[in-house]
């Protein structure tokens, strides 16, 4: 109980505006980065790195939206006009420092937002108004390429290049603020997944289930609230369970059959995903193996989870002890994770794949995600583990193993 206690004490002491000095430090140290690129200015796109650099949350992320970001000097938030309220609301940065930008420029074939956005950073000497270099976000979920047309026409002597996810591996190695943060989310994903698995009984209908996850992913805990997930919760059963990333449906489940459950617990937009696989009956000798020969596999990857070692060495652990038992798995096996928007909770930085050498350091956060996914058939197992001086700790534990109801 005092762990439960710690862990909310710290998550409540983390309230957006209490982390000014630590947006404060997260701009700077991108900044750095820039100059040492030669850099003149970033502009930012991924709502998550947005949320990241100056506590920026609202469901605004699919109208234009950026925080210009010079090599030198201050930050600017440019939003849509009606969103920079929200803005003033909820990022630490000053609010001559949000800007809105007319509604007018919304949903229009012959000017655009990125336009304005562009214009403005000019204007305020954020962006360069001659000859420079401006990193984007050229891969982020919600840039489309008429954004990047507009911005580019706007300012034509710029040189345009890709950031390369420069803000997103910043965000790979957590604070302690962020691990708290965390920890906090791992509380709700125990909450989460405790109500799925209690909730999948024969006959239940698939939207009834998923209805009583989505309850207990928003209330959270008594301490703790609980927030939106990036991905829905994902539930295939049945021989759809052989297939990954399938929502629901209306049809009831059967006896006899087996669905895989993935689901994220939230605080604060940080994430942590959990899987586990549930048989309504006994399970068949083929489902009942992999899940034996997966676990074991699980068990070699997290001894294999500590500072120094590499993502490759992560993987190379799990597949080394599946291929003992006559299984293998072409997918990587794990991603980083943190701060998450949709439509993903995940970084888009170190994957736990053979072909990564990022070596790990305390700090870090992955989703450690085994999906074996057969011909009408699967079994998913994953944890959220955190990377620490001692190894590895389970954001969410949970059982493990394949769960089965009679």
């Amino acid at each position: 109980m005092s762990g439960l206690t710690e862990i909310t004490r710290a998550a409540q002491t983390a309230h957006p505006h209490t982390l000014r000095p630590e947006h404060e430090r997260r701009l700077a140290r991108t900044q750095e980065v820039l100059r040492g690129r030669g850099l003149d200015a970033l502009v930012v796109t991924d709502p998550a790195n947005l949320y990241y650099l100056t506590g920026y949350n609202a469901w605004s992320f699919y109208m234009p939206q950026a925080l210009l970001v010079p090599a030198q000097g201050e930050a600017h938030l440019v939003l849509r006009a009606m969103d920079a309220k929200g803005g003033h609301h909820t990022a630490t940065l000053p609010r001559d420092r949000i800007h809105g930008y007319p509604e007018h420029y919304v949903h229009r074939h012959d000017i655009h937002p990125w336009e304005w956005i562009a214009s403005t950073g000019r204007e305020v000497g954020v962006l360069p108004s001659g000859a420079g270099t401006i990193a984007m976000e050229l891969d982020a979920h919600f840039f489309s390429p008429r954004a990047y047309l507009a911005f580019g026409a706007t300012l034509p002597q710029a040189e345009v290049v890709d950031s390369q996810e420069l803000v997103n591996w910043l965000r790979v190695v957590k604070s302690d603020t962020e691990v708290a943060l965390l920890r906090a989310a791992g509380e709700v994903t125990v909450r989460a997944m405790t109500a799925a698995i209690d909730a999948l009984r024969a006959g239940r209908r698939q939207c009834d289930v998923v209805a009583q996850i989505q309850q207990a992913q928003a209330h959270g805990t008594e301490a703790l609230g609980g927030d939106y997930p990036a991905i829905v919760p994902l539930l295939p059963s049945g021989e759809t369970a052989g297939t990954p990333h399938l929502t629901w449906v209306e049809e009831p489940l059967r006896q006899g059959e087996a669905t895989t459950i993935e689901l994220a617990g939230v605080h604060r937009r940080y994430h942590v995903p959990l899987a586990r696989t549930v048989s309504l009956g006994p399970p068949p000798p083929r489902l009942a193996r992999t899940a034996e020969a997966t676990g074991l596999g699980l068990e070699a990857a997290l001894r294999a989870v500590h500072p120094g070692a590499t993502a490759a060495d992560v993987h190379a652990a799990f597949t080394a002890e599946l291929t003992r038992h006559g299984l293998r798995k072409d997918s990587r096996i794990g991603y980083s994770i943190g701060i998450g928007y949709p439509p993903d909770w995940g970084e888009r930085t170190v994957s736990l794949r053979a072909e990564d050498d990022t070596a790990l350091e305390p700090g870090m956060c992955f989703h450690l995600i085994l999906g074996m996914w057969m011909d009408g058939w699967g079994y998913e197992t994953s944890e959220s583990v955190l990377v620490t001086k001692a190894g590895p700790e389970l954001l969410a534990p949970l059982d493990q193993g394949l769960v089965i109801h009679a």
